[in-house]
């Protein structure tokens, strides 16, 4: 892929008529990504990542809304801390597309990803340093899913700041370590940072869902340093990324391919599935890959064969099982987790 040139363009203000665009308007005002700084009475300001993903419009929504009622309330926004805003793969969200051909995944190539240089890897390094100069409070990125998944929170630091404001947002919360390169993770080294998961694309109670959360994080004065009460929280830890390989057809009946996956595979989302579980009925040398948080294959712990059907070998909760096969191919087919335990580091 021969990636186009990108530039950021920094702002101190935001454009006259900006919130009354939608996601797929925005390419009307802004040539590309943008980083839009506001004042607040706080002045170490409260980072917003939105539109990392160009067909997950929950996080621009959620800003217009809160922004808009903030305007209407006061004739002008008078936010309680200062706020950046950086609003990201505007021209995918034109075409309602995760990212273009000739794009990267926005969310896979921030500071810390083991893809290649680029121009994309550039900018999101510039936005890192920006920020470290201005002293950020905490940092958002806003997501929809595809799936069927309650609305949940991820974090890449097992730190009590972090969980608490994960568990503003839910109580349920998922801690990951790969993919690599996602936004949380690269913000993670200068603040408490999060992932939100906001639910379907549309879903207005995920909108609703995001709006308060900004707004009540834009009001707090600090996070706490205690460790959340054990019955306060759900945490879970990714232990595998699930992937269809290239190479190999896919689909869902009567679709015949060499995996036809399970038609209630949305269903097994945030659900302790069983050993012996079926994900997918195989022909002509079908299978997945599954890689634990080191990036090392462990298909065969976690899957197996049985006449013509791939089952789970072992007890697992999956996340981001979709069906769809646009999403499967750019991204994965889901993740495995399990229940916060020993494996995962002691909380402080």
């Amino acid at each position: 892929m021969t990636e186009t040139p990108i530039t950021l363009t920094e702002l101190d203000r935001l454009p006259e008529g900006l919130l009354e665009l939608n996601s797929a308007e925005l390419i009307s005002q802004l040539e590309g990504p943008t980083l839009i700084h506001l004042d607040g009475e706080r002045k170490q300001p409260l980072f917003v990542s939105v539109l990392m993903h160009g067909n997950e419009p929950v996080g621009w929504d959620a800003v217009r809304l809160m922004l808009s009622q903030c305007l209407e309330r006061h004739g002008e926004l008078r936010l309680p801390r200062a706020m950046s805003l950086f609003i990201g793969n505007v021209r995918a969200a034109a075409a309602s597309a995760r990212h273009l051909p000739d794009q990267p995944d926005f969310n896979r190539v921030w500071p810390g990803t083991d893809q290649p240089p680029s121009p994309t890897q550039q900018l999101m390094a510039e936005v890192v340093a920006r920020m470290a100069q201005r002293g950020i409070f905490a940092s958002i990125d806003l997501h929809n899913n595809t799936g069927t998944n309650p609305h949940y929170a991820c974090v890449n630091r097992i730190d009590n700041r972090y969980l608490h404001l994960a568990r503003l947002f839910s109580r349920t919360v998922v801690y990951f370590v790969r993919p690599t390169g996602v936004q949380s993770q690269a913000m993670a080294k200068l603040c408490p940072a999060v992932t939100l998961e906001c639910g379907r694309v549309g879903d207005r109670h995920g909108i609703e869902h995001a709006r308060e959360f900004i707004d009540a994080c834009l009001h707090l004065s600090e996070l706490p340093e205690h460790a959340l009460p054990a019955q306060d929280i759900d945490l879970f830890h990714t232990v595998a990324r699930v992937t269809i390989p290239e190479q190999i057809s896919f689909g869902f009946p009567p679709h015949q391919a060499q995996l036809v996956l399970s038609p209630e595979l949305e269903r097994f989302n945030f659900r302790e599935l069983p050993a012996g579980t079926a994900f997918a009925r195989v022909r002509e040398g079908g299978y997945l890959e599954a890689r634990d948080e080191h990036g090392r294959v462990v298909t065969d712990r976690y899957f197996g064969t049985e006449e013509g059907e791939l089952k789970l070998r072992e007890p697992a909760m999956p996340s981001m099982l979709t069906a769809d096969a646009t999403v499967i191919r750019q991204d994965c087919l889901c993740y495995l987790m399990e229940r916060y335990n020993q494996h995962v580091p002691a909380r402080h």
